[in-house]
């Protein structure tokens, strides 16, 4: 594989080629190509998620002097998923993975995990092949540098945390949620998640996992001020 183009886009120049490669190999390629050579990204996404969690902390701890629990809300912003998606996508990670033809035509929410972590596996495969310095320094590039436009969004702002200090301040409330309705396979879920100020409704949201589905329903009761009403 020739990866001259995606090395310009990184600025970084891999040593050893094969560590990239395996960045780039998801677990489905491998299934459907037994006579494959390498690895899959799983044991480097694993590292690179550690390296990437390290130099994230590092940086909001020297430059932010907010407390902890901010400074949590702003490195969830910066290494989540959809985040790390937009950065992969950017730099063109998405044309150079190994998947199966199967994988390879998802697209939504799976496509954005695949990128996300093949995104970590690189920077675990940066960290093998040249070091924390240099793997820093391509964070700092790509990554830290979302930070402005978080901030100034407000996107770092966890509407669950927000919506329950709002609530409780009013009225001594802690909201709550339920499942509304559950439909798909296992593997394919969707979630309807209300949240409630006791017994009354203030927000719903959908997601593939309840987690994100809370998320969603914060966000809907906090954009309506439908909770200002029962507290």
């Amino acid at each position: 594989m020739e990866f001259a183009e995606l090395e310009k886009k990184t600025q970084f120049v891999f040593k050893n080629k094969d560590l990239l490669q395996t960045a780039l190999t998801h677990r489905s390629y491998i299934n459907e190509h037994r006579d494959y050579s390498l690895p899959h990204n799983e044991r480097l996404e694993f590292l690179g998620d550690a390296v990437l969690e390290l130099a994230v902390t590092g940086y909001l701890y020297q430059h932010f002097p907010n407390p902890e629990g901010e400074l949590t809300n702003l490195r969830s912003a910066l290494v989540n998923y959809k985040m790390l998606a937009t950065v992969a996508s950017t730099l063109g990670l998405d044309r150079f993975i190994l998947l199966s033809r199967g994988e390879a035509k998802d697209q939504g929410r799976a496509r954005q995990v695949i990128l996300a972590n093949a995104l970590e596996a690189v920077i675990g495969a940066m960290y093998l092949d040249a070091g924390y310095e240099l793997t820093h320094e391509f964070i700092n590039r790509h990554i830290l540098t979302q930070l402005p436009e978080i901030i100034q969004s407000g996107n770092y702002i966890d509407p669950k945390s927000r919506l329950q200090e709002l609530v409780q301040e009013k009225s001594g409330i802690t909201p709550t949620y339920r499942v509304l309705t559950e439909v798909g396979p296992d593997h394919n879920k969707e979630f309807l998640m209300g949240v409630f100020v006791e017994e009354s409704k203030v927000g719903q949201g959908t997601g593939p996992s309840k987690q994100e589905a809370e998320l969603a329903a914060a966000a809907d009761a906090l954009r309506t001020d439908e909770w200002k009403k029962h507290v």
